[in-house]
């Protein structure tokens, strides 16, 4: 009978040096720090590529958009429909169409907003011996302008018509274009200095004029837009089954009163032309009334004429929603898609039933015959609200993450 034997295991204990525990440590916390800093330039878009090419020296940068928005390239002749975010060279053409919108970074740190159906031109972007020179001209449209802090050294020039106005610091003010040949301008803030035939004119805040005929005229106190009142913003009406009146009643322009309104009511935020439901002019009244309206969203918005002649710009667009009283349904939606299109813009689509309303961050869509819809949307957190709704009242909440694009939960 064999013995019995027992396995015997040998450790032999090293003897590590305090250098060497030290050296590890430190290796794993290089290697976290790397680590760490890879995911959070992943998740603020560091690696994404932001524009169509090399981007020349000095150029402006396109930081959002939404709707078409081209941009005609002056060195190609080429034009180019912007996706994502893109530079913008001295002697390149800005165009809207009705539902584009753009905002260009210029090199002094202003920003410009590019209105729908507006085009503008850069004409010369440059920093020389730590100057900036910015000079746009708005050939159509409505550019609207802001700048913050400037120094003695920085030039930032609008050419409207036959006018030159050098933008001052801390500034907000809005370039009417009605052609070639002049237009209106509104400071909001801070001060403008406007050169038309070698006569300079400084229209300080809070003014209007109106260039044309190769001389400033009508300057007056700027007056605001008409105030909505009701139905407050995003309301929401119910329908019994019979049709909805709602009754839109708004205000005058502050310590301004106006001779007559201008209102726009239509079924998306941009009013394009073939979804507008109401456009009077000359309404004498502050009331409308609309009869009839069945379920869905409703957008308008307001202008008025004052007792000089002068426009005020639109009001900002309310909405209200007509819902019909019924017993909520199943909504569902599915094949989620984030698209990153540079820094805080993306683009959201998925698959629901056809002519279901989606909405997030104050955008709304439509889903298509074959039930799929696209968004351009714009947020800076790491996870977005999409509503799914079929117009009646129901409605339900998807969670989507901008990093992954996958549906987190819903609500």
């Amino acid at each position: 009978m064999d013995e019995q034997r027992y396995k015997k295991f040998y450790v032999d204990w090293w003897n590590i040096r305090n250098s060497t525990v030290y050296g590890l440590l430190a290796i794993v916390l290089f290697a976290g720090l790397i680590g760490g800093g890879l995911w959070y330039g992943s998740k603020n878009n560091w690696f994404q590529v932001t524009n169509d090419g090399e981007t020349p020296k000095d150029a402006a940068k396109i930081i959002s958009f939404e709707g078409e928005v081209r941009i005609t390239r002056a060195s190609t002749r080429e034009t180019i429909l912007v996706t994502r975010e893109t530079y913008v060279a001295a002697g390149d053409t800005v165009q809207t169409q009705a539902d584009g919108r753009a905002v260009i970074q210029m090199i002094d740190g202003s920003v410009y907003s590019v209105r729908p159906n507006s085009t503008v031109v850069v004409r010369d972007t440059t920093s020389l011996f730590g100057g900036k020179n910015v000079r746009v001209r708005v050939d159509g449209g409505q550019l609207n302008v802001r700048t913050d802090e400037q120094g003695a050294d920085v030039k930032n020039i609008v050419e409207l018509g036959d006018s030159e106005n050098q933008v001052g610091p801390k500034t907000d003010a809005s370039f009417n274009a009605d052609g070639t040949t002049g237009g209106e301008i509104r400071v909001s803030r801070g001060g403008i200095e406007t050169t038309i035939a070698g006569e300079t004119t400084a229209l300080t805040e809070n003014t209007y004029a109106v260039v044309g005929g190769g001389k400033l005229s009508a300057r007056e106190k700027l007056m605001q837009p008409p105030r909505p009142v009701t139905p407050a913003n995003s309301e929401q009406i119910v329908d019994g089954g019979d049709g909805v009146t709602a009754s839109l009643t708004w205000q005058d322009p502050d310590e301004n009163p106006a001779i007559n309104f201008y209102l726009q009511v239509a079924k998306v935020p941009g009013f394009l032309s073939d979804s507008i439901l109401v456009d009077r002019s000359g309404l004498a009244s502050r009331d409308f009334r609309l009869t009839g309206l069945s379920p869905g969203t409703y957008y308008w918005r307001l202008k008025a004429t004052g007792r000089s002649g002068q426009v005020t710009n639109w009001s900002d667009a309310w909405k209200f929603t007509v819902v019909r009283g019924t017993t909520a349904t199943d909504i569902d939606a599915t094949g989620w898609k984030v698209e990153p299109l540079g820094g805080t813009v993306y683009v959201i689509s998925g698959q629901t039933q056809p002519g279901r309303v989606i909405r997030a961050v104050g955008r709304d869509t439509f889903a298509a015959a074959d039930g799929s819809f696209k968004m351009q949307i714009s947020s800076a957190s790491t996870e977005i609200d999409v509503e799914v709704g079929d117009g009646r009242g129901s409605r339900a909440v998807f969670i989507i993450s901008l990093r992954s694009g996958t549906l987190l939960r819903r609500r």
